[in-house]
C-alpha cells in the first residue's frame, strides 16, 4: 500500500510563501509515476492545482496558481513539493498530495478521479 504524507502547511499573511512536501513510501518506482497536489476549500469541490510527471519533470498547473506555484520532485528522497509563492487568501484550503502509476499518458493530471492514492492533508490559510 503506496503512503503519502504532506507537511509544510500553516498560516501566512497575503503576499507570502510556503513550501509543501509530500513524502512518500518506497514502494513506489518513482521514476515513472504522476504526482498531483490538489486542494480543498470549506464548501467546494476538490480541485487540482498542480501535476508533475516523475520520469522527466513534465509539469503543468491550474490557471489561477501559474506563475506562483512550482511543483518538483526528488525521486532519491521520495518526496514532492509545492513551492507556493504570492499566496492569496483565496488560496486557503486543505491541500492533498496524490500518485498514480504513470500508465502511458500524463493526461488528465489535475482529475482527481484519476489517482489511486492520497495523503492525509495539510492546512493551508492565507490572511488578508
Amino acid at each position: 500500500q503506496v503512503q503519502l504524507q504532506e507537511s509544510g502547511g500553516g498560516s501566512v499573511q497575503a503576499g507570502g510563501s510556503l513550501r509543501l512536501t509530500c513524502a512518500h513510501s518506497d514502494d513506489i518506482d518513482s521514476r515513472y509515476y504522476c504526482m498531483g497536489w490538489f486542494r480543498q476549500a470549506p464548501g467546494k469541490e476538490r480541485e487540482g492545482v498542480a501535476f508533475i510527471f516523475t520520469g522527466d519533470g513534465t509539469s503543468y498547473y491550474a490557471d489561477d496558481v501559474k506563475g506562483r506555484f512550482t511543483i518538483s520532485r526528488d525521486n532519491a528522497k521520495n518526496s514532492a513539493y509545492l513551492q507556493m509563492n504570492s499566496l492569496k487568501p483565496e488560496d486557503t484550503a486543505m491541500y492533498y498530495c496524490a500518485t498514480r502509476p504513470y500508465g502511458g499518458s500524463i493526461y488528465g493530471g489535475l482529475d482527481s478521479s484519476r489517482y489511486y492514492y492520497w495523503g492525509q492533508g495539510t492546512q493551508v490559510t492565507v490572511s488578508s
